[in-house]
């Protein structure tokens, strides 16, 4: 075999083993390959990864204690008479209106946004991936009983569904009453139906593949290939909507704050509450308004962009 034969032989080899690790490439390390590509990707990991970052360790090295109204007690601070003073050398963001620091306030603040955020998200998980888990088992695989199951399950789920978001989440928090722990509730369920009927849809497709069809033959109990097959591969576009759904639920949880429905103790730092208690003081300091606002639509932002790209890597159909 002369030189030139070889050559070619290894270069057909070689395209061979490429081909091999590309069809051992699994979903999610392609979908990773993917995001490190997308610049709206990188760009939602770095802002996650601020936000994340200064909420978890930002709270040990605030320079002042977020509840001390030092600007009222050094007789900086007069809101009655329209006296806030501004950012300073030793005060980043200035004063609000009871003298506190607002650079300290809005790094603690950070912290409960995020609690609240992945709380109420987690419970809107949960309580969706069961509904919707046992109405996309029983309308895949169970027959005649398993439709009417499913029926039943969608038929509480559109009734959810008829409501606004956020008037579904403040009638739920007017009924339990202002709390934080009545916002994480009343977010998370809010975001049931999206998830239920997101993981039915799923495992529905999932239930008329061939390996279900396989696993049927072999004599494998319907429970055990719903729980062991067509859920663990219907569970991506379900991770996706969670990264989406912390966005809407940072957003959902101040405007409940905003509204007054959330913690009670409003001198515990939280951006809806400081959006909220900026609003008398917008013709003297607009600015305590502007930081919370800002901060929660870069946050928010930042899990939308994220979302949107996780959407796009792991949908065939949304792939550029």
């Amino acid at each position: 075999m002369t030189i030139t034969g070889k050559k070619e032989r290894l270069d057909r080899l070689a395209e061979l083993v490429n081909r091999d690790d590309e069809r051992g490439v699994s979903l999610w390390q392609e979908a990773f390959r993917r995001l490190r590509r997308n610049p709206a990707a990188i760009i939602g990991a770095i802002i996650l990864a601020i936000f994340v970052l200064v909420a978890l360790i930002g709270p040990f090295f605030v320079p002042y204690e977020p509840k001390d109204t030092i600007g009222i007690r050094e007789g900086l601070v007069k809101s009655g008479q329209g006296i806030i003073p501004g950012a300073s050398a030793e005060h980043w963001f200035g004063y609000d209106h009871q003298g506190r620091d607002v650079f300290s306030r809005m790094i603690v603040g950070a912290r409960q946004t995020l609690l609240v955020g992945v709380v109420a998200t987690l419970i809107g998980l949960a309580v969706g991936a069961l509904i919707g888990g046992v109405a996309g088992a029983a309308a895949g695989l169970g027959g005649r009983w398993g439709r009417a199951v499913d029926n039943v399950l969608m038929r509480v789920i559109d009734m959810m569904l008829a409501l606004p978001s956020l008037l579904l989440a403040v009638s739920i928090a007017a009924l339990l009453g202002a709390s934080l722990q009545t916002v994480m509730i009343a977010v998370g369920m809010v975001s049931v139906p999206v998830f239920a009927r997101l993981l039915r849809v799923s495992m529905i497709a999932q239930a008329n593949s061939d390996y279900v069809l396989a696993a049927t033959s072999l004599g494998v109990r319907k429970p055990k290939i719903a729980l062991t097959h067509i859920l663990p591969n219907s569970l991506a576009p379900v991770i996706v909507q969670a990264t989406l759904t912390l966005a809407t639920a940072i957003i959902e949880a101040a405007a409940l704050s905003f509204l007054g429905l959330g913690n009670p103790d409003t001198a515990q730092p939280e951006w809806g509450v400081m959006l909220a208690d900026a609003q008398p003081y917008l013709g003297i300091r607009p600015a305590l308004a502007i930081f919370p606002a800002v901060a929660i639509i870069i946050t928010a932002l930042g899990f939308t962009l994220l979302g949107e790209a996780m959407r796009e890597a792991l949908d065939p159909k949304l792939r550029k």
